[in-house]
This record gives structure tokens, sequence and C-alpha cells, in this order.
């Protein structure tokens, strides 16, 4: 972590202002660009700070999941009914206890809008749904299931709807360029041609606040060489998590640290740390997205157990809930158990990650000599197994409620796969906002002149998660960001 001052500057120690705008935004990720093109087009004059030489951010680098719903015009075209107020049932329990009702509210409200929106701005979607388990889709499909929402525990809540809305991806894929990079290519092309001005390899310091206390400005480094900008509307800080802060990681989300993943190192918590320095509430610090890295094709079609040979989660649920089970509730201690023909099964299917399909590292003729190679307790396994077989023969789970399609006993040969620490994740806690994405004091008034999103911010996440949570409210209060700052 950087041990530079970040406390503010008095707006009457800047002799001289380098740059302005109406409208200064730090960071270009998904927050960013969705804030500069909410403020352009409010008719702000707006300059965008990049900490790279480019943007993108990690939204680029993503799956390109949004998760939308209530009834968007893709939902409907591939056959599935939605409402805001089934979303919001099921994202209160996924991502609760202590989820921000409402923010939920609004961003339930008004998901279909901000679809219809992303659409106006060019973000190509295709009329086709994936139907099967994964962490990302390995075509052209633009909607999926990405939280869980036809599974055990949720399956029941309300009809399963999914909200998973991925940017069409030209085919054959170029590389590792999935929806996020399609995404992001395509919104930052808006911006410009909305007249957003982009400064990048400039690193923002410090805000700089007037003799009333609102944010004017930002004092910032471009190679080391300091670089004032003012700001006569309002500052949006997009400027993304603090994974990369061992401090910070350390004090919040040990179980975490050192373990970062679908993040980049400029997610440092400048930001947060910055506002901080004017009093800034924080929420949430202790929530993180957990990657589980291991193919959910994989997952679905065997047993996972801790290390007391017991099952804890539905293997065909969203894979996030299982990282979050896994290193929060059983020590980062998981192993499939597999057969052959499941294994041979979900390799057989089509993947966009590849490097999550591992060897096993047991493998034996019965459940009983497996349970000794992996060093578990005598008769832990073989009780599992012998029960999940018993109920699997009529392709029921009557134990974790796994649905009948993925249900099947395991037979020998039979294997497991050691996946013991294989977590890794992203912080989601950070600076408190309104609905309008203005930045709370502790008081719990918004500091004048200062807005937020994205990971820098505590969004929609209070504990759970699902894939596109991340580009969806960073996107949508991003948006409201640059909006609510123009407005000044």
């Amino acid at each position: 972590m950087s041990t530079s001052p970040v406390r503010p500057v008095p707006a009457g120690e800047i002799e001289r202002w380098d740059l302005e705008a109406d409208v200064v935004v730090a960071g270009f990720g998904i927050a960013g660009v969705s804030a500069a093109i909410g403020a352009a087009e409010s008719g702000a004059d707006v300059l965008v700070l990049e900490r790279t030489g480019g943007g993108g951010g990690a939204a680029a680098l993503s799956g390109g999941i949004v998760y939308l719903g209530g009834g968007t015009r893709l939902q409907k075209a591939c056959g599935f009914d939605d409402t805001p107020e089934q979303m919001k049932t099921f994202l209160a329990a996924a991502l609760g206890p202590g989820v921000d009702e409402d923010k939920l509210d609004v961003y339930c409200q008004g998901s279909v809008d901000h679809f219809e929106w992303l659409e106006a701005c060019g973000v190509p979607y295709k009329e086709s749904f994936w139907s099967q388990p994964g962490w990302e889709c390995p075509v052209d499909d633009s909607l999926m299931y990405s939280g869980g929402e036809n599974a055990a525990p949720f399956a029941t809540l309300v009809d399963p709807a999914p909200r998973g809305h991925l940017a069409q991806v030209p085919m054959p894929r170029n590389g590792d360029q999935a929806a996020g990079h399609v995404l992001m290519t395509t919104l930052i092309a808006k911006a410009a041609d909305l007249g957003v001005r982009v400064e990048s390899d400039v690193r923002v310091q410090r805000l700089v606040v007037d003799e009333t206390g609102r944010v004017v400005g930002i004092v910032a480094t471009r190679f080391g060489a300091p670089l004032t900008v003012r700001a006569r509307g309002g500052v949006v800080l997009a400027t993304g998590s603090f994974a990369y802060n061992d401090e910070m990681m350390q004090a919040h989300a040990p179980r975490l640290y050192k373990r970062p993943a679908a993040t980049v190192e400029e997610h440092d918590g400048r930001g947060i740390a910055m506002a901080q320095a004017l009093g800034a509430r924080l929420a949430h610090m202790d929530a993180c997205e957990v990657a589980f890295f291991c193919d959910p094709q994989l997952i679905a079609r065997g047993i996972l157990v801790n290390g007391r040979g017991q099952r804890y989660v539905t293997e065909d649920t969203y894979p996030g809930r299982i990282g979050q089970l896994t290193m929060y509730q059983n020590d980062n201690q998981a192993f499939l158990v597999i057969d052959e023909q499941a294994y041979e099964e979900g390799m057989a299917t089509p993947t966009s990650s590849p490097q999550l399909r591992h060897q096993p590292t047991w493998v034996c003729g019965t459940v009983s000599e497996l349970e000794s190679e992996m060093g578990l307790p005598a008769g832990t396994l073989v009780s599992t197994v012998e029960l999940y077989n018993r109920h699997a023969e009529s392709g029921a789970d009557p134990v974790l409620g796994k649905k009948a399609e993925w249900v099947r006993p395991l037979r020998s040969p039979i294997a497991a796969i050691d996946l013991r620490g294989m977590t890794g994740g992203f912080t989601l806690g950070g600076l408190q906002t309104s609905v309008d994405s203005e930045v709370l004091h502790v008081d719990g008034d918004p500091i004048p002149g200062l807005y937020a999103a994205g990971r820098c911010t505590s969004g929609l996440s209070a504990w759970g998660y699902c894939s596109g949570i991340s580009l969806g409210d960073g996107s949508f209060f991003g948006r409201r960001a640059g909006m609510r700052a123009a407005a000044k």
C-alpha cells in the first residue's frame, strides 16, 4: 500500500488547476465508464482519470455477466417470465443478510430500463439461452443462470428466472476476449462518441475540498509529477476494491488475504481511503465474492465433501455460493467425489475455462479404499456415499436438494479431486452510498460533491453473491452517480 498522504487538500492551497471539467471520474472500469456516459448524456463536460494506459479495468477481463431481470426484452425473447418483485425476493435471500433494501428496490425496479440503456449504448445481445452450469457461457448465448436461482435452497422462493445477461461474443472467440471485453469496448466507444475526455496513467492521491467542505477536485500524479484537477459539479470515485491492499485485507477480509481472483492490481483501496479521510462511512467490509476453482460441469455430476467426509452444499448451485460455504464454513476443506462415467461426461462438455478441469487426485475400486487414500475418518465417506446412492437410485436428493437431472448413483471405479484451498476472490465492501450514489458521511449525510460506484462502494451484496452483481450495480449506480454529479 502507498504511504502517501490521503487527507484532503484545502482548495485555497491549490495555486492553479491543470485540468478541469464539470464531472471528474476517477477510474475507467464498468462504474467509471457508466458514470462518464451518464454525466455526458446529462449535458456535462466529463473528464476521466485512469490509472493505466487504457480503460476497461477488471470488467474488461471478466466473463461479462451483468445481473439484470424483472422482465427484460432478452428474458422474454428466451421464454422466461420475471418481475421486479420476484427478482428482489431472490436477491434479498441470496445477497443477505444485511442487504441495503432501498438500493435493492431501486435496482430491481430499474433493471429493465438499465438493460434498455445498455442496448442503446450499443451493447449487443443474442436472443439465446445457455442452460448448462458454468462460471461463464462458452458460446455466444446471452442469457444464463448466474446465481443459483434454479437450485436449492432458492428455487422454491419464486419461479426461477435466469438473469445473467452477457454481451454477444463473436465466434470463434478471440483468445480470452469474453463478454466483458465486448461490454467494455462498446461502452468506452460510446463515451468517446459523447465527447468524454480521458487522461491516462494518472494516479489519484487526495481529494480537494473548499471552505464549506464540498469536494471540488482531485490531486493526482502522472509519472510522479503532480496534477491538479478541478471538478465544477462533482467527483465520482470508481477506483475498484481493496483486494490488493494487504493492510486493508488483513484488517477486514483476512480469509482472502493473498488470494485475489477476478480482480486487478489497481484495486488497492486508494479511493476508499481518500473518502475515509473526509469521514466517509463504510459498510460490509468483510464481505467477499469467493471463486471456487473447479469446473461446475464436474461439480454438478459428483458430490462435494468436506474434511469430515460430509456433503455441505448442493452441487448444482451457483459455484460462488459453493466457494463461500467452502471457505467460510468448512475451512477451505473440499473434495469432489466422482465416478468414471460422470467425470468423462463432464469433461466432454464445452467450457470457457479449461484450467478448471482438474485430473483426479485419487482413483480407487471402492469407496472404502478411496476414503482411506484421502485420509478421511473411517466410515465417514462410506456412509455419505451410501446415503447419497440410496436416494439417487430413484433420482432424488432429499438431504440437500440437488436437481434430479444431476442425481445418479456413484459407481466404481470412483475418484476424488483434492480441492482444498481452491478458493480466491475479491472484496464486496466499501464506501456506503445513497441510492443516488452520494458518498455518506459517518453522520449519515451525503458528503457534498462526492459520489462513488462499483467495488469501491458497498453495493448490493451484503454477504452472498451472484455472478453479474458487480457489473450490474457498478454500471447501474455508476450511471446514477454521473447523472447526479452532472445535475449539481
